[in-house]
């Protein structure tokens, strides 16, 4: 069976069949559609939440900021220069917050996208046909959920899109303070020595300070090329062309040929279950009728008893495994079945042979 089939087959009420079949279930088109209608606005949902939660960390950092300068240049004394410190220390912690909420929000947002891409838009245009893998993306999600970005990708979003500009503006009124208050810094030397944090010289005040923002800085530029957030809407197709007035520029080659990301690169997870049974023929007939995957027969020895057994072999994805053992479990109790990790499954059903072919070729 391919993975279209697998996937979800198209609507079948245009061809006179009144349900449609998915791995052995029987839905009505109307039934199907609805189920998926009531998934995806309770998807949407909490994505919003979780964008919510985004903005409200971010909201946090911005009124700590502005309250810590507030504080900071009402009062004359030198010394008050460490509440601008302080903040900064609390918008680092801000920012990790906001970054582990990000991830979370991308969970949610990639199955929205996925939606978006691979069912709605299917519907549009007639015949009814979602992409082969897009069901079996989105089962595996649902049943081994994973967090699509990485923490460094979700730290260097967040930083460029808003900390960037909150530590320059907490950097700048810091410099502000400690050379204006109480009265305007006649040297360099002076303001080092207003700079003291205690027992701590300004010297390394100042180095520390220029070393953290540097290191912010560089870890907003090595992230740039992470780009496996689903939160960037690119195409589902062809490659993202930059607008006009940006074509004329040399572009980086990170960006020549970029492409949507809101479906992760790496591929489904593929087993290959070995089932050991006294009853091989009714365990393949309802593999092959209800799973519509294919099953080969080995022929084999117990080495104990001594006695002829049948061994099955499926290849399967991640998510098949519970139907698989549901099946078997059904017709023989007793029967044994290992799983072993496939490094790649090409043929119907799974990854086409030829295309493969002409790939590495």
């Amino acid at each position: 069976m391919s993975d279209e089939s697998a996937a979800g087959q198209g609507a079948r009420a245009s061809s006179g069949e009144p349900v449609w079949t998915y791995r052995g279930y029987q839905l009505r088109p109307s039934e199907f559609t609805t189920a998926m209608v009531h998934f995806f606005r309770a998807e949407v949902q909490r994505a919003n939440v979780w964008r919510q939660r985004l903005d409200t960390t971010t909201n946090w950092a911005v009124i700590t900021t502005g309250a810590a300068i507030s504080f900071a240049f009402s009062r004359a004394l030198a010394e008050d220069h460490r509440v601008i410190i302080l903040n900064v220390l609390l918008v680092t912690l801000f920012l990790y917050i906001e970054a582990r909420r990000d991830r979370y929000y991308e969970l949610w947002s990639y199955r929205v996208r996925l939606m978006e891409t691979d069912f709605f838009a299917a519907m549009l245009v007639p015949p009814f046909h979602p992409a082969p893998d897009w069901a079996e993306s989105l089962a595996e999600n649902l049943l081994h959920p994973q967090l699509p970005i990485s923490l460094w990708e979700a730290l260097g979003r967040r930083l460029r899109r808003n900390y960037l500009w909150i530590y320059g503006i907490l950097g700048l009124a810091w410099m502000a303070k400690v050379w204006l208050h109480p009265t305007t810094a006649t040297s360099w030397s002076e303001f080092i020595s207003r700079a003291d944090i205690g027992l701590l010289p300004g010297e390394a005040v100042f180095i520390a300070g220029v070393f953290f923002n540097g290191l912010l800085a560089l870890i907003g530029i090595l992230t740039v090329g992470l780009q496996q957030a689903t939160g960037e809407v690119l195409p589902r197709y062809g490659a993202f062309h930059l607008p006009r007035f940006l074509e004329r520029a040399p572009t980086p080659r990170s960006l020549r040929n970029l492409r949507a990301w809101f479906r992760p690169s790496r591929r489904r997870q593929q087993l290959l279950a070995l089932i050991i049974t006294d009853k091989a023929q009714a365990v393949a007939e309802r593999i092959l009728r209800d799973m519509r995957r294919g099953v080969t027969a080995l022929s084999g020895i117990g080495m104990y008893t001594q006695q002829p057994r049948t061994v099955l072999m499926v290849a399967q994805t991640v998510t098949e495994v519970p139907r698989l053992k549901d099946l078997v479990g059904d017709e023989d109790p007793q029967a044994f079945i290992t799983l072993v990790p496939a490094h790649e499954v090409l043929g119907k059903g799974f990854l086409p042979l030829q295309k493969e072919a002409r790939a590495s070729g």
